[in-house]
């Protein structure tokens, strides 16, 4: 199967223990890096290692399909905070999103700037996800005066990303004092 092709329907069962492999996989990739033992991500998942070679024959479609599972829940989690908070406050709220993101991020790093061919699609996706959900973010925040309007999706992803390399608390801290700083070019005393 092609990465355009569309994956089949998976029954019930083949899901869970897909979804189990995948949250396991992201936990021991955060520890102890892509490398860790398929032992120790099955027994996470509650799986045999021969249920997670068959759906992941390869370590580079693990870590593949945790990366994108990790952007496509960051890129997801805009609608839902847009819908309950003001413009500004979704954007501060799924920016926080966006640094828990980059903290799970850290374990697959290794693998991810490798040079190894599997995974040069990946800053692509990541591009086109995030981009355009963090984009809409800003438009609206913009649009209500909460932030000012001349940063781009790019700058505060990789702002983001850039701040977010020294632990979680850390990383909260910074990233809450740039929103600070958007917010406050908005409204200059």
């Amino acid at each position: 199967m092609t990465e355009t092709e569309a994956p089949r329907r998976l029954r019930a069962d083949a899901q869970r223990n897909v979804d189990a492999l995948l949250e396991a996989a992201k936990t021991v990739f955060g520890t102890s890096g892509v490398d860790a033992p398929a032992k120790e991500i099955a027994d996470l998942a509650g799986v045999g290692v021969g249920t997670l070679y068959r759906h992941f024959p390869q370590r580079s479609d693990l870590v593949k399909a945790v990366f994108r599972r990790e952007v496509d829940a960051t890129a997801d989690a805009a609608p839902a905070l847009s819908a309950a908070n003001p413009p500004g406050e979704a954007l501060a709220k799924w920016l926080l999103r966006y640094t828990e993101f980059l903290a799970t991020k850290r374990g697959l790093a290794s693998a991810l700037h490798s040079g190894d061919p599997a995974f040069e699609s990946l800053p692509g996706y990541f591009m086109g996800r995030l981009g355009p959900t963090l984009g809409g973010l800003l438009d609206a925040a913009a649009a209500s005066g909460d932030i000012q309007a001349d940063v781009t999706p790019e700058d505060l992803l990789y702002a983001v990303a850039t701040l977010s390399q020294h632990g979680a608390a850390y990383s909260r801290r910074m990233v809450t004092l740039l929103v600070d700083g958007l917010r406050y070019r908005a409204h200059p005393s």
